[in-house]
């Protein structure tokens, strides 16, 4: 664990005859490498930007925008981590929370980050942010689930500012090459300290080119270091090299939608993928072979008009393997490729259409997900899939009507004191119940 060795107690020095401006402690001066003895190498305080004590007048007006969490209604990162195919889903949540810090009660903004490994659940994090009078975000502190092979594993990560530690500032208001900063600053629990490495730099971005973005250092509680960069519109925008894992923004609402109708050829692909479904569960070979060469038109179709270049990516590696499923005639893996393939149209849908709806649509393919998972009897891919139907259940809820929600919360509840234990029956139900919302 990370442990504080010695209190600094310095501060950020200030011209002759300035006035005194209120100051935070900058924390201890030397933090143990995690596992070890000696000192991270952190920034001496003078080089920090987060000592001034923020003032939160209007906290959940969170605009800054190279942290625009407030703006960005969610956030599709994709890459490689360890190894694995990597997916995360950041969605801004309707709730709010108050918390109390330094005095203050400050009303921050709930956002759910959601991370998949080769499909299947890996860490959910509530995130608490507020904006600062002078623009800066900070950061709050966070309710961390780690999942290890679909069951909760531990809330390592977790903590909440004035309890745990101070609120870490997570994007200066006006960010300068040389700036330092601590998002979190809980030694014992979480650390981070960010220097930043250049500004004003441009991105290759969904839709093109993205300029205004920077690039920071940030330096973890074990010694490592990885670079990440943050650009207008959203956020986080990579983490990592291209020589390792790396994390890239691969979609962003409302920043990257083309607020066009969805057009016929990517309809049509939906309606092949669920008929791929259906056809290679009943092992109608012919059927399924016949949607699955429907999808891949419509897809040659549908990206012709240009694709974000991930989305493309993930979109044709689904259409390849619904294909190859197809043509082996393994009805489960063909099922699994039809669902995927479900999952990469509903993150083109996010172009044209509003996320409430591409929600309830997820809805539905978890809620299928759960029926093909259940018949392989595999107990970690069955609890993976009812925690992910949760989560994403959670974002969905507050716009359901209260009897049709109570309905998906009873089910909800059953699946989930199965751990992982579920029969077809209650998978089946909880499909139509989704269905019919």
């Amino acid at each position: 664990m990370l442990t504080a060795c010695t209190a600094s107690g310095g501060t950020n020095p200030r011209p002759s005859g300035s006035p005194a401006v209120a100051t935070l402690d900058p924390g201890p001066a030397c933090v143990t490498v995690e596992g070890g003895q000696s000192c991270l190498p952190l920034a001496p305080p003078g080089q920090r930007v987060d000592l001034v004590r923020p003032a939160f007048t209007n906290p959940t007006a969170v605009t800054n925008p190279l942290f625009p969490v407030g703006k960005v209604t969610q956030l599709v990162q994709l890459g490689v981590v360890e190894g694995s195919r990597f997916r995360a889903e950041v969605t801004l949540l309707p709730s709010t929370k108050t918390i109390t810090w330094n005095g203050q009660s400050v009303t921050t903004i709930e956002s759910q980050y959601m991370a998949f490994l080769d499909g299947r659940i890996h860490e959910v994090a509530i995130d608490w942010y507020a904006q600062a009078d002078d623009g800066a975000v900070w950061y709050f502190g966070e309710d961390v689930f780690n999942y290890d092979e679909g069951f909760l594993a531990d809330t390592d990560g977790t903590w909440i500012a004035g309890k745990d530690g101070p609120a870490g500032m997570i994007m200066p208001a006006h960010p300068k090459a040389g700036d330092v900063f601590r998002p979190e600053n809980a030694p014992g629990i979480v650390f981070e300290e960010v220097t930043v490495k250049s500004v004003d730099q441009t991105v290759q971005g969904p839709r093109g080119p993205v300029s205004g973005a920077i690039v920071g250092g940030e330096l973890h509680m074990d010694g490592t270091r990885e670079d990440k960069a943050f650009a207008p519109g959203y956020g986080e925008f990579t983490t990592g090299d291209p020589g390792g894992d790396l994390e890239t923004a691969a979609f962003a609402v409302p920043f990257d939608a083309l607020g066009t109708p969805t057009p016929a050829q990517l309809a049509a692909a939906w309606t092949a993928a669920g008929t791929a479904f259906a056809a290679a569960g009943d092992e109608n070979w012919s059927g399924a072979s016949a949607a699955s060469r429907a999808v891949r038109s419509a897809w040659a179709g549908y990206r012709a008009g240009g694709v974000p270049p991930l989305l493309d990516k993930e979109m044709s590696r689904s259409v390849d393997a619904l294909a190859a499923a197809v043509e082996a005639r393994d009805p489960d893996e063909a099922r699994q490729a039809a669902l995927d393939v479900s999952f990469a149209i509903l993150d083109l849908r996010l172009r044209h259409e509003q996320l409430a709806a591409v929600e309830r649509a997820r809805l539905g393919v978890w809620a299928r997900q759960l029926v093909l998972d259940v018949d392989a009897g595999e107990a970690g891919d069955v609890n993976s899939t009812v925690e992910t139907f949760g989560r994403v259940w959670d974002r969905v809820r507050p716009a359901i009507d209260a009897t049709a929600a109570g309905r998906v919360d009873s089910q909800l509840q059953a699946l989930r004191a199965a751990k992982g234990r579920v029969a077809t029956g209650p998978a089946v139900a909880l499909l139509s119940t989704v269905e019919s919302l």
